[in-house]
């Protein structure tokens, strides 16, 4: 008897797989020949990542990950606009108002995510199509293939918010090449379409209107090894022309770039911008005070120890650093400015660089003793 239970049991789960395609449903999980395949599906949210969502992905990707059958896993978003465009903010500020418990549940499940991506044992294919920014370059960053394309808008504007750049951007930022992370993570720079390959956040470039066959062709693959799937991307990479001779759009600012936020803090690359004086540097300069000194300087921080350290003691870290954001108060006013009232005008506590003591900044890195998270 119990056989049969186990085996009805099986089945349906099989038949809630299939039927998954509920178009309801905030996340689709589907199997298609040997590909595991997650589809965000909040596209009136631009496919922005809450915790049911990430409580459904976590263990399908386990399972996945130990299954025999399944060779490897794609991600992509539903809509024309993003593939997601982060996590849900608005929620965590709710909860967090409230002392709610899903300002820490929901830190914890989004960085155990990204540390199941970037540890995940078969090979992972992000479609980062559209709006792809915070939690979802989390959900894509940390695995084995990143494909943008012309559509593709990559940002960390979380120091906007009175945030800073996480979901493991302690591990990938410090990495690009030269500063240009350091130089994303403080201003918030939104790179487009083959900006974002040149970059080093994607690994591949494909034209939006091929994702459908290439998807196709991904599923088709039998028992493919991850030299057959970078084949197989390579193939699509190359055919694509797309704005194949565009310079990268920072190329000319790059010795500044590498000069000036190469800093040891602060307020050492505010005096650098000011002493260059060039347009590009008045710019930065412009953007920087419009964020939060608090999240500049936990960001910078942030950058410079995860420089070393190992993705799962980035998370670590960050877990602290979300939680001493809870705690403070330019999140919420942040949030309020930029998502809520959007009057574009946060008032930050404290208003100025100097107002925020090292001091203050060591607290937020202190551990957590028993609530530290675990991975």
């Amino acid at each position: 008897r119990l056989k049969t239970i186990n085996r009805l049991q099986v089945i349906l789960q099989h038949l809630k797989m299939s039927n998954q395609a509920d178009s309801t449903a905030e996340v689709l999980l589907e199997k298609k020949g040997g590909a595991g395949i997650i589809t965000l599906n909040r596209p009136k949210a631009l496919n922005a990542l809450n915790l049911s969502m990430i409580k459904q992905i976590y263990p399908q990707l386990k399972t996945w990950e130990k299954d025999p059958e399944t060779f490897l896993i794609i991600i992509k978003g539903t809509g024309e606009k993003a593939f997601c465009a982060g996590g849900d903010i608005r929620a965590i500020r709710e909860a967090g108002k409230a002392g709610d418990k899903l300002s820490q549940e929901f830190f914890q499940g989004e960085y155990r995510l990204n540390n199941a991506i970037g540890t995940c044992k078969k090979p992972y294919v992000a479609l980062i199509d559209g709006i792809t920014m915070g939690g979802g370059v989390g959900l894509s960053v940390h695995g084995h293939f990143r494909v943008a394309t012309e559509k593709t808008v990559f940002a960390m504007p979380e120091t906007a918010i009175g945030l800073f750049p996480d979901v493991g951007g302690g591990y990938f930022l410090p990495r690009l090449s030269g500063k240009v992370g350091y130089y994303l993570a403080l201003t918030g720079c939104r790179l487009k379409g083959r900006d974002v390959l040149k970059a080093g956040i994607a690994t591949h470039f494909v034209e939006s209107e091929k994702l459908p066959a290439l998807e196709k062709d991904l599923i088709a693959l039998k028992s493919p090894s991850k030299e057959n799937i970078a084949d197989l991307l390579n193939s699509y990479h190359k055919k694509c022309t797309v704005d194949q001779e565009k310079k990268f759009v920072l190329d000319e600012h790059m010795e500044k770039i590498n000069s000036i936020f190469s800093a040891n803090s602060m307020e050492e690359i505010v005096k650098k911008l000011k002493q260059d004086g060039s347009p590009f540097a008045i710019k930065q300069l412009e953007t920087i005070n419009k964020m939060s000194p608090t999240s500049l300087k936990l960001t910078l921080r942030q950058l410079r120890e995860g420089a070393s350290m190992s993705l799962q003691e980035v998370l670590r870290m960050e877990y602290r650093l979300s939680q001493a954001c809870m705690k403070g108060q330019d999140f919420y006013e942040g949030v309020r400015a930029v998502l809520i009232d959007k009057d574009q005008s946060p008032k930050w506590k404290p208003p100025a660089l100097e107002e925020v003591s090292d001091e203050f900044v060591d607290n937020c890195f202190k551990p957590l003793g028993n609530d530290d998270l675990k991975l």
